[in-house]
């Protein structure tokens, strides 16, 4: 007879997100998958977050769930400390205690964009927004209590499920005979699938079947290969939206560029989301695809 092999759990919260909802799928061959939706972890409820932790008692703590409302948090700024900083010391102090790894994320917003370049983990960090604040909260709190912990800063989030930029485009191209987008911030569209793969690839090669006394705990820049503005974004989701047969009113090489001060909003966006990955590759072994392919990844699920 074969030993009984212990089976790991992997808990995700906020797994009605985007980035969540791919989660379930690219843990799923890890081991039992607890993927709870607010309902059923509060990230804004400390009691109910250890209540949840201590009840299922994961070897992986995944945590996608985010205030994620970067203009209302211009006036909402406690929720979002509470949801994006507060909880993840919270499931820092209770990975720790489990001698779990947690994996959490963040964003380009904890810089101020101003850098010429791709941003690097070492580059000072310097959030124009409360967004961006919220966030770099987060990953001081993980930090400070000093679990094993994965941080993963992504920008330009899309996914099949859930509302972003591409959804929009595609709606707006259908709807409207003209479309102004900004042409003067640069990043690089990275698909939640594309996040969840990879998650699960070093989650699984490098914690659960590998050596959890070396693993390289710390900051790493997830994000697609390249770089672009939301202008040319823009222009390649409806390009590639033509070329399988949707029905246009605006021409995607018409679109208008304009600059985004035409564009005001309450939180400030940084000009430059550019994030290296140079890390995650040296470190783990992850070479990412460049962004063209993911965004025509992404509109062929959206299609399908």
């Amino acid at each position: 007879m074969q030993p009984d092999v212990a089976i790991p759990t992997v808990l995700v919260t906020g797994s009605n997100g985007q980035v969540g909802f791919e989660l379930r799928r690219s843990l799923a061959p890890l081991g039992k998958v607890v993927a709870l939706d607010r309902s059923g972890c509060d990230l804004s409820r400390p009691d109910d977050i250890r209540r949840v932790v201590r009840e299922y008692r994961p070897d992986v703590i995944v945590n996608p769930a985010a205030y994620t409302a970067v203009d209302k948090a211009e006036t909402d700024a406690d929720l979002a400390f509470a949801i994006n900083g507060i909880a993840a010391g919270i499931l820092a102090e209770e990975a720790r205690a489990l001698g779990s790894l947690l994996v959490h994320y963040s964003t380009d917003y904890v810089f101020d964009g101003t850098k010429v370049g791709a941003y690097v983990e070492s580059d000072a960090v310097n959030p124009q927004s409360v967004y961006g604040k919220s966030k770099l909260a987060g990953e001081q709190a993980i930090a400070a209590i000093g679990a094993q912990a994965l941080i993963l800063r992504t920008c330009w989030v899309a996914g099949a499920h859930g509302g972003n930029f591409a959804k929009t485009m595609l709606r707006l191209g259908r709807e409207r005979d003209s479309l102004r987008v900004i042409a003067d911030q640069f990043g690089a569209p990275t698909t939640a699938a594309l996040i969840a793969d990879v998650t699960a690839q070093i989650v699984a090669r490098h914690w659960l079947f590998g050596d959890r006394q070396v693993f390289a705990s710390g900051i790493y820049h997830l994000a697609a290969a390249g770089e672009t503005t939301w202008h040319a974004y823009a222009t390649e989701v409806l390009r590639y939206a033509a070329t399988k047969g949707v029905e246009l009113k605006v021409d995607p090489a018409r679109i208008e560029a304009i600059p985004a001060t035409a564009y005001p909003l309450p939180a400030p966006r940084p000009a430059n989301s550019r994030l290296g990955t140079s890390k995650l590759r040296q470190t783990f072994g992850i070479h990412l695809p460049d962004w063209q392919q993911g965004v025509h990844f992404l509109l062929d699920q959206i299609f399908s």
